[in-house]
C-alpha cells in the first residue's frame, strides 16, 4: 500500500495542529484519533470531533481513510467537544435521582409539608399505586441502562448532565409534591379510571422494554453500524411496522397513562414536554434512517402511526 499523509487543522482558526506521516490507507478514523491523542494527551478520543469540512458532520470511528474523498494527503479538521461523560453514567445519575426524590414526598417528610402525625399517610390507595408505578418505571430504566442498552456513541458533554438532571429531578419533585400532598384528590372516575390507566401503563412499559431489547440485539456483536430495526416474534415489536421509534411511542404512552392514573396537572405538563422532546428525537432518527437506507420502509412514521 502507498502510505498516506494526514494534516489536522483547527476547525475554527485553520491552524495546523499536527501532520501525520506514513498513515496506512486502511487506517480508521478511530486509529487517527489515537495518533492525535498521543500528540495532544489532553484531547482524548471521546473529546475529538474529526471532520472533512469545518462545518460538516463528525466522521465515525469505523470510517476508513482510503474510502473518504481525499487524496494521498488528507486534510481533516479537529474540534474539541469538551470534557465527556459516559452515557451509562449519565443515565444512572439521571434515573437514580427521581427514584429517591419521589420517596421524600411519598413518605411526607416533615420538612416538605410541615404536617403533624395525622397527615403522615394518604387515605387514597391511588397515591400508593402511583408511587409503585413511578418507582417501577425508573428501576426498569436503571436495569436497562446496566444490562440492555448499547450506545452507538460512548459519551456526551459533561456540561449537559446538569441540564438533564435539573429536568428529570426537578419534574420528579414537582409532580411528587402534588400527588402526595394532603389535599390531593383522587381521579374523577375512581377505580375504573385507575384500573384502565394501570393496564395501559403496564402494556406500555412492556412494549418499551421489548423495543429496547430488540434494538440491543442489533448491536449484539459490538457493532456500532446503524441497522434497520424490524418487528420480531414479540407482538410488542410489531409497532415497528408503523413507526421508526416505537420506544418513544411506548414511553409517551407510559406517561399518558400515569397522567390518567393520577389526574395531576404537573404530570400532564411533564408528559407534554416528553412528547415534544421525543418527537424531535424520533424525527431526527427517522431522517437518519431515510438518509442511510434507500430501502427503508416508506410507510413508517417517526413516532405516531399514520400521523407524525
Amino acid at each position: 500500500f502507498v502510505s498516506s499523509q494526514v494534516e489536522i487543522l483547527d476547525w475554527e482558526t485553520k491552524k495546523q495542529l499536527c501532520f501525520l506521516d506514513k498513515v496506512e490507507p486502511n487506517a480508521t478514523i478511530r486509529e487517527i484519533r489515537l495518533m492525535f491523542h498521543k500528540l495532544y494527551p489532553r484531547w482524548y478520543p471521546a473529546r475529538q470531533s474529526i471532520k472533512l469540512d469545518p462545518k460538516g458532520k463528525s466522521l465515525r470511528d469505523e470510517e476508513i481513510l482510503q474510502h473518504l474523498p481525499v487524496g494521498t494527503t488528507a486534510t481533516l479538521y479537529f474540534k474539541d467537544l469538551g470534557p465527556q461523560i459516559g452515557w451509562t453514567t449519565v443515565f444512572l445519575i439521571e434515573y437514580t435521582g427521581p427514584l429517591f426524590i419521589y420517596f421524600l414526598f411519598y413518605f411526607r417528610m416533615t420538612f416538605v409539608y410541615g404536617l403533624d402525625e395525622r397527615f403522615t399517610s394518604s387515605p387514597h390507595p391511588v397515591v400508593n399505586l402511583a408511587c409503585i408505578c413511578h418507582s417501577f418505571h425508573y428501576i426498569k430504566r436503571l436495569i436497562e441502562t446496566v444490562f440492555i442498552h448499547r450506545f452507538s456513541r460512548g459519551t456526551m458533554p459533561l456540561r449537559n448532565i446538569v441540564k438533564n438532571c435539573l429536568y428529570y429531578w426537578g419534574f420528579a419533585a414537582w409532580l411528587a409534591y402534588y400527588i402526595n400532598h394532603p389535599l390531593y384528590t383522587p381521579p374523577s372516575y375512581g377505580k375504573k379510571q385507575i384500573n384502565f390507566a394501570v393496564i395501559m401503563f403496564l402494556l406500555c412499559e412492556a412494549g418499551n422494554f421489548s423495543i429496547h431489547v430488540a434494538l440491543s440485539d442489533l448491536r449484539r456483536n459490538g457493532s456500532k453500524t446503524c441497522k434497520i430495526p424490524y418487528p420480531t416474534k414479540n407482538p410488542f415489536t410489531w409497532l415497528f411496522f408503523f413507526v421508526s421509534c416505537p420506544n418513544y411511542t411506548y414511553e409517551v404512552g407510559t406517561w399518558i397513562s400515569f397522567t390518567i392514573m393520577t389526574q395531576c396537572v404537573p404530570v400532564g405538563l411533564f408528559t407534554l414536554l416528553c412528547f415534544i422532546q421525543m418527537t424531535i428525537w424520533a424525527k431526527d432518527k427517522h431522517c437518519t434512517y431515510l438518509r442511510e437506507f434507500k430501502d427503508y420502509p416508506s410507510h413508517r412514521m417517526p413516532i405516531i402511526p399514520f400521523l407524525l
